[in-house]
């Protein structure tokens, strides 16, 4: 197989996964090949982040390219080799391929990019949840490593391998999650006139979460609504203290994120009273929408057609979530969906990165690069 010592590298990192912030062994592969390519090596940007700088010429143009390093707190089912050694965590999101990608593309463009500017290399943490992106940022990443515009391409399963998407505007959701904590009541279910029952008033709230998007929510607008769990009891015969129920919302529209939470309190303060309960609500925006600009959308989807991939406009954005929204609110740039069947769905326990992938990204973050400094 083409670039067979990648391959083996992304093996290797998919066999020593590695949580938000913890990415301490991967870290020191990225800084180590980096500085055997002769970059200017950071480490420690953002908590465990690394930037390679490559400079060429005296081009006072830059460009940033990012790669996520983060794994899932998951168990890995796979069967193959390299499954993880790690108890509990898993790269089923793909992001070892993507390190590998941009890996790739550094010693590529270290050893023939014809280019006159810099390139940034971003290998970020903590993307899964944790705001790896803006901890770089708060880190002073654009201050450190100026970047006219940043890049960044994500696998994706439902893509034919050899494809390419991304729009202008917005390509991910902003994601939120909830945590409604229903209490006051507890007491034994065969006598259930003497406390208020936390299981049904979550039962009830539940299903009228689920009315939010479609009866509160301008039905042009883009927004989703799930409950992904429910808690209560430890007995057959008991009704418990407190129930708990989690979920997530994703929107594209501030305005209809502010509507959802609010309409969301207020569903979960009525319910829980009418039932004799009390309702704590505590409701986290933690990534923003993931919005392109126009003009690098087109130069992304420019550098896949040189790339040699089959690039297209995508017809929609994705209610999936990405948290390097927060360097597109910081500077222009653009996110790219790259094709990777045949392979499981992201976050799937037995998820493993499609290496036939791997040359296509290379060409891609180094035709970025060229295409962002004006050299083709």
């Amino acid at each position: 197989m083409e670039y067979a010592d990648l391959v083996a590298l992304r093996r290797d990192l998919h066999a020593h996964p590695e949580l938000g912030f913890q990415e301490h062994r991967t870290a020191g592969i990225v800084a180590g090949f980096l500085a055997r390519l002769g970059l200017e090596v950071h480490e420690g940007v953002g908590g465990t982040g690394v930037v390679g700088v490559l400079r060429r010429g005296a081009g006072a143009r830059s460009v940033g390219l990012r790669a996520d390093m983060d794994a899932l707190p998951m168990p890995d089912s796979g069967s193959q080799e390299w499954k993880s050694r790690a108890e509990g965590v898993c790269h089923a999101c793909g992001h070892d391929g993507h390190t590998v990608m941009l890996l790739g593309a550094a010693r590529e463009l270290a050893a023939s990019g014809a280019f006159d500017g810099t390139v940034n290399f971003i290998f970020q943490p903590a993307e899964e949840g944790l705001a790896g992106a803006r901890a770089m940022i708060d880190d002073r990443l654009f201050e450190r490593f100026p970047c006219d515009a940043v890049f960044a391409a994500h696998n994706w399963p439902e893509l034919p391998l050899g494809s390419a998407r991304t729009r202008a505007g917005p390509v991910m959701a902003a994601a939120d999650r909830f945590d409604i904590r229903i209490t006051g009541g507890g007491g034994h279910a065969a006598q259930p006139h003497l406390s208020p029952d936390t299981l049904l008033a979550a039962s009830e709230l539940v299903v009228q979460l689920n009315t939010i998007v479609a009866r509160c929510v301008d039905p042009t607008e883009t927004a989703l609504l799930s409950v992904t769990r429910m808690q209560g009891g430890s007995s057959h015969n008991m009704i418990p203290a407190e129930a708990l129920i989690t979920g997530t919302v994703r929107t594209f529209n501030p305005r209809a994120q502010d509507i959802v939470e609010a309409r969301l309190r207020l569903m979960a303060g009525h319910i829980s009273a009418a039932h004799g309960l009390q309702a704590q609500v505590d409701y986290r925006r933690y990534y923003p929408a993931t919005v392109n600009t126009a003009r690098e959308a087109a130069l992304a989807l420019d550098a896949a057609r040189l790339a040699g991939l089959d690039a297209a406009e995508a017809p929609a954005p994705a209610l999936t979530s990405e948290d390097f929204a927060f360097m597109l609110r910081t500077r222009p740039g653009a996110y790219l969906w790259l094709g990777s069947a045949d392979s499981r769905p992201l976050h799937h326990p037995a998820f493993d990165f499609n290496d036939q992938v791997i040359p296509y990204g290379i060409r891609w973050f180094s035709a970025v690069a060229h295409r962002a400094l004006d050299n083709i």
